[in-house]
């Protein structure tokens, strides 16, 4: 899991990871699942696996290459990512991918490569959305029901 993005409204919600990792940990309680972001992003992943209260959740905030992250999303079961370069990463390792589309969407061309994809997505039709090709700092109306929408 990547739940870091530069852009707040790319995303996913703090909330909403916090479910999804409870989802998994119930589902395959024996399975690990590792978080993965850059080093300043790592207080906010150990905020997210406290609050999910999993100790199978472990975080590999900045402690991996590249090239190490790519070959972890390669041989992953799943992949869940925000609509950022973690995406990426795993269209270009043909990685099994989630990837979830907030204040974008993926008719931008960005959407995932990878064989064996899923895009999550709000099905609210939102007049807001997108609201922007990249993303935000903030919601601009204030709701993030773009973020908030999407079914864990």
């Amino acid at each position: 899991m990547a739940p870091s993005s530069v852009w707040f409204t790319k995303q996913l919600p703090f909330e909403q990871w916090v479910k999804l990792i409870k989802k998994k940990s119930a589902a395959e309680p024996s399975s690990k699942i590792y978080l993965l972001g850059a080093k300043n992003e790592a207080d906010y992943i150990n905020s997210i696996i406290a609050a999910a209260g999993s100790a199978q959740a472990i975080n590999l905030a900045g402690q991996f290459s590249f090239l190490d992250t790519a070959s972890l999303m390669r041989d992953a079961q799943m992949n869940y990512v925000n609509d950022s370069a973690p995406l990426h990463i795993a269209s270009a390792m043909n990685a099994p991918v989630t990837a979830f589309f907030c204040s974008t969407v993926p008719g931008f061309g960005f959407g995932p490569l990878s064989d064996h994809s899923t895009i999550a997505q709000t099905t609210e039709n939102l007049d807001c959305r997108p609201c922007g090709l990249h993303g935000h700092r903030e919601c601009p109306k204030g709701h993030f029901k773009c973020g908030f929408g999407i079914e864990i």
